[in-house]
């Protein structure tokens, strides 16, 4: 099920969002920090719109998305915010395009999954799409046809890219386990059913036909044996919530020839270690899970363990730096 064998993933990339508010500077840090494996940069201090589901509500096919004092509501034409969602996403797309000429090699764009949308975005009544799973439903068919459209896009303005998928799923373990809280707050919306989370995700991880999707989710417990099932050719996570307990799926998973994309930088200023201490976990996990330490290059691509919106612009692009250097010191020294 998985795309890898025939892809060449990068060894570091970033996980999408950046601080600032400027897209130029901000594709400029993308393309220039990650020679061979850049990323569409996403700027969410632009404000609403360019926040992670005003930014997806802007591909979905004709449904339309406004902005309440609860938060993203879907409404019955392309009002002012969604009109805001597609004009930041077209400058972003220009400064990448700018930035990229001539490039070949894997390009990585971002969109909010099937299941984090429907928990986020409310319908007219106030409820989360979560709360009618015939609503769901054809928010996942539009959300499919938009990201057909957006790759498409992408493609165009990038000819030589591999474009990678990334699909943000923060709120998978949430809706997995009815931890969505309803309008009010008072109660849970419950817990969807683990096959339709899978039929879903692998509807939505098809739009990319033969390239590679990713999911991320830097939420603890990463379900890693229903995202493979699904289809996704990789799992982006944030590394120190792993736990020994996930040693087991990890190990299928990479047996499975599943890309890890472990999220080892912290996402917000801090001091920073030398390159080979971020990835001596990584080390250590290949250790006891008794895998082959040439594997580790081939499976892993080091990253951010989330996006950057909340570190200062001198952190980011430091981290970003740090990254490749960290997925260096793991090439050259696997052991």
């Amino acid at each position: 099920m998985s795309n890898n064998s025939q892809f060449s993933f990068g060894a570091a990339t970033g996980v999408g969002s950046l601080p600032g508010d400027d897209a130029r500077e901000a594709a400029r840090t993308a393309t220039g920090a990650f020679e061979d494996f850049p990323f569409l940069p996403e700027l969410p201090a632009r404000g609403p719109g360019a926040d992670m589901i005003g930014r997806t509500a802007g591909l979905l096919v004709e449904v339309y998305a406004r902005v309440e004092p609860s938060g993203w509501r879907v409404g019955d034409r392309p009002g002012r915010d969604t009109k805001r969602a597609w004009a930041w996403l077209g400058e972003d797309l220009d400064a990448l395009e700018e930035f990229t000429q001539g490039y070949e090699g894997p390009l990585k764009v971002q969109a909010v999954g099937p299941w984090t949308l429907a928990a986020s975005l409310e319908l007219r009544n106030g409820e989360s799409a979560l709360s009618d799973l015939g609503a769901g439903r054809d928010l996942a068919a539009s959300l499919a046809e938009g990201l057909r459209n957006h790759l498409a896009d992408v493609q165009r303005r990038v000819p030589g890219a591999q474009i990678v998928l990334q699909l943000d799923e923060p709120s998978l373990m949430a809706v997995l386990r009815g931890q969505v809280r309803s309008a009010s707050g008072y109660r849970t919306h419950r817990a969807v059913d683990r096959q339709l989370v899978e039929d879903t995700l692998r509807e939505v991880v098809g739009v990319h036909g033969n390239g590679p999707v990713v999911v991320h989710s830097c939420a603890p417990d990463v379900p890693f044996a229903l995202l493979r099932r699904a289809g996704a050719a990789g799992v982006s996570f944030d590394f120190s919530l792993l736990t020994e307990r996930d040693d087991d799926v990890i190990g299928e998973a990479v047996e499975a020839g599943t890309r890890l994309f472990a999220g080892v930088v912290p996402g917000t200023d801090t001091a920073l270690s030398d390159p080979a201490g971020s990835v001596m976990g990584v080390r250590t996990l290949w250790r006891r899970l008794g895998l082959r330490p040439g594997l580790l290059a081939e499976t892993v691509t080091i990253t951010p363990s989330c996006g950057l919106a909340g570190a200062s612009p001198e952190y980011a692009r430091h981290a970003l730096a740090h990254c490749v250097r960290a997925a260096r010191s793991l090439a050259d020294n696997p052991e």
